[in-house]
């Protein structure tokens, strides 16, 4: 069970108060009084949660296509690219693969945003971690990275060269993939797999081995992606793991609070409950145990 995961239905169980953000500033008149933050990807989880909520408030009243509504979507875009890198960490087993994979997570990621409202009552990276997951495990279900590249993003990888080439002259910096689509008329989604597809011909094929010469050891890229993540199977959860956490006692929803969404050690949360390390230890086992029972009980 991931701290990720934890921390989401945690949050799904008992929202927190939201604390005022020190680093926001008021957003230019094109922002439609929403804050204008100077490094959005930074923002720390319960501050990304919250401020998601109020720019979604703010699309559902926003005409599609103005400047305030552009700058509303990119920047749940950029506050919430965490959760892009953290599902994409799950699949990458090798460093040059880490920033393909990402790319085509920001695909499942921009869907979901798109789709997403505020009335479902339930948190955004509840309902967007399903979305990101499809997106790579379609990737690498449908292509076979330096073998099959699609003819269309074969043919707009070429496109994608010239594009990139042309701005960066003009701009005099690498583009941003919102300038790459309004100049290749493309979508952002389109842009990120022409990418993805520039990249495929140095990445490694579903048939390489992840590590060491040993055949008998070495494990292939494909065997790893058809393995169920128990961690990844709890995304699934998370509506029914927040009554259960909802169910714990006081003291079981604090240890589980400073854990998985504070993220102390447990050594540290035995110094705010007077307990040795390796008790928390134990309390932590128990409880997650638990849950776990509660899970497969209520499927």
């Amino acid at each position: 069970m991931t701290a990720q995961v934890m921390a989401t239905a945690m949050n799904t169980a008992q929202v927190e108060p939201v604390t005022p953000l020190g680093t926001s500033t008021d957003a230019p008149e094109s922002g439609g009084g929403l804050p204008e933050l100077a490094e959005p990807h930074k923002l720390a989880p319960k501050d990304a949660r919250s401020l998601s909520k109020l720019f979604f408030d703010r699309l559902t009243i926003l005409e599609e296509g103005t400047p305030e509504y552009q700058y509303a979507r990119n920047t749940l875009i950029e506050i919430n690219m965490s959760l892009v890198r953290y599902v994409a960490k799950r699949f990458s087993h090798r460093a040059d693969e880490m920033e393909d994979i990402v790319q085509v997570g920001m695909i499942g990621l921009i869907k979901a945003i798109d789709r997403f409202e505020l009335s479902r009552e339930v948190e955004f990276p509840t309902f967007a971690v399903p979305y990101i997951v499809g997106e790579i495990k379609r990737f690498f279900r449908d292509t076979s990275w330096s073998v099959h590249v699609p003819r269309r993003l074969q043919e707009a990888r070429i496109e994608l060269a010239k594009a990139s080439e042309e701005l960066s002259g003009r701009l005099g910096r690498a583009p941003t993939v919102r300038e790459l689509a309004e100049l290749m008329q493309m979508t952002e989604e389109e842009v990120i797999e022409a990418r993805v597809a520039a990249n495929g011909y140095n990445s490694a094929s579903l048939d390489a081995a992840i590590s060491g010469d040993d055949q008998d050891s070495a494990a292939a890229l494909a065997d790893f992606i058809g393995m169920d993540d128990p961690a990844m199977e709890l995304i699934e959860d998370f509506q029914s793991l927040a009554p259960l956490i909802a169910e714990l006692d006081e003291r079981e929803r604090r240890i589980l609070h400073l854990r998985f969404v504070e993220e102390l050690t447990q050594a540290q949360i035995g110094e705010q409950l007077g307990v040795s390390q390796m008790h928390v230890s134990r309390l932590l086992s128990r409880i997650i145990n638990r849950l776990h029972r509660g899970l497969l009980t209520s499927r």
